[in-house]
């Protein structure tokens, strides 16, 4: 089969398509043919080996060979304990936290990170939902309990997380302020956003306005920077960001939520077919849908991964592997 893998972190050459066995499902996996796969920001981290957090698995050279996370796809074979599951099934599921390898013509997952993908969406849709749509849903209502009438911002709202983000949060009937570059305004704006900053022009921090939930998918500022644009009993989430937020958030949150009453925290992401089924249902009731901004083809997909590390999406990325050189 072929897969794009790479054996040494950079950014430039460093992914290559190449002919790899095909994998063989354990017992409680199935082998599925990829249709589709979502490039996100941890695929540009560990394409790097970038923060430090990207090397935990290997620190010299990459854990994983090939790429790839948010899979779509159908059920070629199963292992001999598969039992929710069987051939010629449509799926699609996030994959990280059993192995990844979407980025190639077949991979082996284990049977409970996949869901069954209706009729009524397309590999496409399905491959960006997982990991984008669950951080989203996770960050707003179980870590930010958000709640009906609520202000809220969404700093680096116009990438995957933060269009699934806004759209979830109008669901709840909040007041929502997003904040991005100047080019992904107006997608934020056809999405229901109440309010834009555009970053290059304003600072959020800076303007007076206190706000009940910050998401926050980018973090690159100190926590006191964020503190201050809050409402008393407000509450931080921080989804993506610097090293140097998530160790402020670590030893200084606790004490700042304690006699501040105003509470930061860092999302633990927790992908679960549970969430990815909700989130399905949504699809489905036409209440979310996942901005696509641009497809690649399998052999591109270092370049999709560098277009999204850069900051250039409005939305999700995808690779489409069937018919794609």
């Amino acid at each position: 089969m072929k897969a794009m893998v790479y054996d040494k972190y950079g950014t430039t050459g460093i992914l290559n398509l190449a002919e790899v066995e095909i994998p063989v499902p354990k017992h409680n996996e199935v082998l599925v043919k990829v249709h589709a796969v979502s490039v996100n920001s941890w695929d540009w981290d560990l394409l790097r080996g970038k923060p430090f957090l990207a090397r935990l698995g290997g620190l010299f050279k990459p854990q994983y060979k090939i790429l790839g996370a948010d899979i779509a796809g159908i059920v070629e074979a199963v292992g001999s304990d598969v039992n929710s599951l069987q051939i010629g099934d449509e799926v699609f599921g996030d994959i990280s936290w059993c192995g990844w390898g979407g980025f190639a013509e077949y991979v082996c997952v284990r049977e409970e990170a996949l869901s069954v993908k209706p009729a009524g969406m397309t590999f496409e849709e399905a491959a960006a939902i997982p990991q984008a749509g669950v951080l989203a849903l996770q960050g707003l209502r179980d870590k930010g309990g958000i709640q009906a009438g609520q202000k809220i911002l969404i700093n680096g709202a116009g990438g995957g997380v933060g269009t699934f983000a806004l759209q979830i949060a109008k669901l709840y009937e909040a007041e929502v302020t997003c904040v991005d570059s100047t080019k992904k305004l107006a997608v934020l704006k056809s999405l229901g956003a109440d309010h834009v900053i555009d970053y290059t022009q304003e600072d959020f921090t800076k303007n007076g306005q206190l706000y009940d939930l910050i998401l926050d998918v980018v973090g690159t500022r100190s926590i006191f920077t964020y503190k201050r644009a809050l409402n008393p009993n407000g509450k931080y989430v921080m989804v993506g960001g610097t090293l140097y937020l998530i160790l402020q958030l670590l030893f200084l949150g606790p004490g700042i939520s304690r006699y501040e009453r105003k509470k930061l925290g860092i999302l633990v992401h927790r992908p679960n077919k549970k969430d990815q089924a909700f989130l399905k249902e949504l699809f489905l009731a036409g209440k979310i849908a996942p901005v696509i901004d641009r497809r690649y083809s399998l052999s591109q997909a270092e370049e999709a991964i560098r277009y999204l590390g850069e900051g250039h999406a409005q939305g999700k990325v995808i690779v489409s592997v069937i018919n794609s050189a």
